[in-house]
Parts: C-alpha cells; structure tokens; sequence
C-alpha cells in the first residue's frame, strides 16, 4: 500500500503552481482538470496536465489525475488523453455505483489494448459522496481490483443534499456530514482500500485544521486531501507515527513473536490486553514507515 498521508490538489495548467507543488513534501500530487478548470480552458487544461506528466519530474512524488466527471463532455476524453501518459493512478469524481467504477476500468483496458501497453498499476481513486444517492453505494463502489482508496466531499454533497451549512458554530460537522465521513471510513476498511479525508477549506485556521487531521488520524483515516501549500506540514505529521509509536510497535511485534512459539496470541502487554487486531496495527505501522525508523536515536 502506498503512503499517501497528503494529497494535494494542483490547478490544472497552472504553471507556476505545478512547479511549486513539485518542492512540496505532499506524497501525491493530484492534477486538477475538474472543478479548479472553467469550461472555457478544459482542453487547454487537459494539454498542459499531459504535458506535466510527459516532461515534469516528480521524484517520488506519486501523479495523479483529477479528471471531469465521466458523464461530462469532458471526461472520456480527459481519461484517454492522461493515459497515454501514464499516471499512477485516476482521481474519479461523482461516483455513484460500482457500475460506473466497471465502465471506466474498461475504457482503461480497452485503451490500454490500443496503445499495446500494460496499465493494471494505474489506479482509482474515487470520491464517493458527492451525491446523496452514492452514500448507500459506497461498500459496493469500493470492491474493485482497480480501486486504491476512497474519499469523501462535503462540498458537493452539501449541493446535493440542499444543506444550507456544513459545520455548527463550533466548526465541527453536522451529523450528516459526520455520517458520511464514518461510512467513507468503514467501506474503505472493508475493501482493504485506503479511507482519505477530505479537503478542510478554511484554509486559515490551522488550529482547525490540526483538529481534524488528529481526530481522522485516530479513527483510521491514513491521509487528507490539501488545497494550499501550508497545509501539507500538518496533514503528514498528523499522519505519521511518532519515534514512541514507532518504537512500541516494534516492542508488540516481538513480543508477539515471543508468545506465539508458547502457542499464545493474546497476552498482557504493558498493562493491556493484546490480540491479533494490536498486531495487525503494529504491523501496517512498521509496513508504512519502515521498522528502521523505530531504531533510530
């Protein structure tokens, strides 16, 4: 699985922007040909994205798509042209179902017989939410081998929804939004794909910021979508394990290794019972970001 803590949006054919983006330290960069496009520069757009990812160096960066929604008179062509090209993955807004999931995955194998070439690495990842009927669909849309990792907008979900706020006063979600975070959350778990949160628009307020990144952190969440270069700190460190953390997962895993050649797989560990759902997180902990790091001083 692919760290991806910090995702973040790149207006597409905005320049300047890319080369900024290109020093950040988000873990993917996400090429934006839908909503921060008018309809005026979309294919201008679309020309300057595959630009980026034909001559542009990313280092380790991973390059994805944002592409329009495939029921757009943008969004066959932004998918076959960005192809050719080679991203790692698609960002699909405005899923509804599997259904729709499927139709794209065959247009990339249909293109990919066409070019001669072998795009099973190029994945999905879908916003599931932005429709109210989608929610109910999401344990379904998620079940794909082409399916890397879902998030969730509330933007657009407001939209659909008539919702005349997002958060009460004390900028916390409405229970409805809040809702639709935790099932985003549950339907990535259970298809093993990655859960990202979603944008935090208040670009502003860090200490808000900061808040939901800890509180997505803890329920699961393994990364956020960004929109502005000073958010890209405080989403990676709100998802990356601390020394201490690191260093007791280590501590766990042996200790595991210990009891399971007496035939033991829940025991008392510092005080607390533990089974295989503890090793199982210590395990993806050290997978995700290396078992040297808990060794160094």
């Amino acid at each position: 699985m692919r760290l991806r803590r910090s995702l973040h949006f790149v207006p597409g054919g905005n320049e300047k922007m890319l080369n900024k983006a290109l020093g950040l330290p988000a873990d993917s960069l996400i090429l934006d040909l839908e909503d921060s496009v008018t309809p005026d520069r979309k294919i201008n757009a679309r020309e300057e994205v595959c630009e980026w990812l034909a001559q542009a160096d990313f280092k380790q960066q991973e390059k994805l798509v944002r592409i329009n929604p495939m029921d757009s008179q943008w969004g066959r062509d932004d998918l076959e042209a960005v192809l050719q090209h080679r991203p790692d993955g698609i960002v699909l807004p405005k899923v509804l179902d599997l259904k729709a999931v499927h139709a794209v995955d065959q247009l990339i194998t249909n293109q990919e017989k066409l070019a001669g070439a072998d795009y099973s690495d190029i994945k999905l990842v879908l916003i599931g939410t932005e429709m109210a009927a989608a929610v109910f669909n999401l344990q379904q849309m998620v079940n794909h081998e082409r399916v890397s990792g879902v998030t969730w907008g509330a933007e657009d979900l407001s939209d659909s929804l008539g919702a005349r706020a997002k958060r009460d006063e004390n900028g916390n979600y409405l229970e409805v939004f809040n809702f639709v975070r935790s099932m985003c959350l549950l339907a990535a778990v259970a298809a093993k794909v990655q859960p990202i949160d979603a944008v935090y628009v208040d670009i502003k307020n860090t200490k808000g910021l900061r808040k939901e990144c800890r509180a997505a952190a803890d329920m699961g969440f393994t990364g956020k979508l960004s929109i502005h270069p000073d958010q890209i700190d405080i989403v990676n460190q709100a998802f990356t394990p601390s020394h201490a953390e690191l260093e007791a997962a280590l501590e766990l895993v042996a200790a595991f290794e210990e009891h399971a050649a007496r035939g033991e797989m829940a025991f008392k560990h510092q005080g607390e019972m533990v089974d295989m759902p503890h090793l199982k997180r210590a395990q993806y902990l050290l997978d995700m970001f290396g078992r040297n790091k808990a060794g160094e001083g």
